[in-house]
């Protein structure tokens, strides 16, 4: 698609190679051989400087990686202990399963497994006190024998408090 010159001029504009400006009705249009060079002299400036920079970065990552291979040069000693760790390791986590195996005589986990029984002991035995309150209560409203209450509820004979 070819362009307007409106639109040729606003990308040299937006480009930064022609300059513009409105006197009174109309807009000028100007561009200086030097602007060009200049503004190509800025960019060249602006990219030698990161290549400077990314050199350095470059030399220092360098310098790094052969500083880091010192003492990991491939030895028969070095192979020694990465097997000899690699085996640590594994008995680590053995020891760690065997460990777990025996948590539940941990004394901290048996006293947390002791006070969730209370709780469970003290709720078990508020739900049987409620049982027994509106067992009396249905007793004394309708006149029904215990058994009978019992025994269209579900609920067993031998039901009691916990101790």
């Amino acid at each position: 698609a070819s362009m307007s010159v409106k639109e040729i001029l606003q990308s040299l504009v937006d480009d930064g190679m022609v300059d513009t400006d409105r006197i009174g009705t109309s807009n000028y249009f100007w561009a200086f051989p030097s602007k060009a060079l200049h503004a190509r002299k800025r960019k060249l400036e602006e990219l030698e400087s990161q290549f400077a920079e990314s050199s350095q970065k470059k030399e220092a990552l360098q310098k790094n990686i052969e500083k880091s291979k010192i003492g990991r040069e491939d030895t028969a000693e070095r192979a020694a202990l990465l097997e000899e760790l690699a085996t640590l390791r594994q008995k680590k986590e053995q020891l760690k399963t065997e460990i777990d195996k025996y948590r539940e005589c941990d004394p901290d986990v048996v006293e947390e497994m002791r006070q969730t029984n209370q709780v469970a002991k003290e709720a078990a035995n508020r739900w049987t006190d409620n049982i027994f309150s509106i067992k009396s209560w249905a007793k004394r409203k309708f006149g029904f024998e215990e058994s009978r209450i019992d025994k269209g509820f579900g609920i067993p004979e031998d039901l009691d408090y916990i101790d």
